[in-house]
């Protein structure tokens, strides 16, 4: 079986949140946020090691919640940087020789499932990398510098993106080597990938599979678990 290496970012702020503490460590039905990706990580017979990347100062809370899931298969615990993209990079340092792929997931998106994270390691399987993403509903407007609409997009074929993603690893190591020589900055690591024009499959994501950021967003995790009790 291919060696997989999961990475989870997990060196966020609480501050949109209105918390001074991690948000990956607030506690959703008795439990850190963090615990909910993590068990599903170590669930899959597809995930060989997990590293985890957290604030320095967040070590010691994220050696607690590991504890707290039992699992063996996390293999480091690594400190971020002072941006993602600068966290993803240290992770990748603490990866397994022997990985072959990698697959990075945000520990604030909390309601991951094993088939989704099966579907999208299988999806990447085939083509080198991978990505959930759900179509875009909503209409979007791009708004120009003094706040009015400067025009309207068409929302067809455009694609809300998700985590995991997951890449044969040396495409990924290609794209963060490029990054910090270029100087290349982005929101998922998917954009890097794509930059070296490496194919990037889109797979349905699932509408439960949120990230949380904002208080309404500890709203709609709160709903999500009452419908699952």
């Amino acid at each position: 079986m291919p060696f997989l290496s999961m990475i989870i970012a997990a060196a966020g702020s609480g501050r949109r949140l209105g918390s001074e503490v991690n948000k990956v460590f607030l506690l959703l039905a008795g439990k850190p946020m963090l615990a909910y990706s993590l068990a599903v990580a170590a669930a899959s017979s597809l995930v060989d090691e997990i590293i985890i990347v957290t604030r320095p100062d967040d070590i010691p809370l994220c050696r607690q919640v590991v504890a707290g899931e039992g699992t063996g298969k996390v293999k480091a615990i690594v400190a971020g940087g002072a941006e993602r993209q600068d966290s993803i990079a240290n992770g990748l340092k603490a990866v397994a020789r022997a990985a072959e792929w990698v697959a990075v997931h945000d520990g604030a998106r909390p309601f991951l499932t094993l088939a989704l994270l099966e579907k999208i390691i299988l999806a990447a399987r085939i083509t080198g990398a991978a990505i959930p993403a759900l179509p875009v509903k909503e209409t979007i407007k791009q708004g120009g510098e003094t706040g009015i609409v400067a025009a309207t997009l068409d929302r067809r074929g455009l694609w809300s993106v998700q985590t995991p993603q997951v890449f044969r690893r040396e495409w990924l190591v290609d794209a963060y080597r490029e990054a910090a020589q270029k100087g290349w900055q982005a929101t998922d690591d998917a954009a890097l990938v794509e930059r070296l024009g490496y194919p990037v499959k889109l797979v349905p994501g699932e509408e439960r599979n949120i990230k949380i950021t904002t208080p309404g967003d500890l709203v709609l995790a709160g709903a999500i678990l009452a419908g699952e009790e």
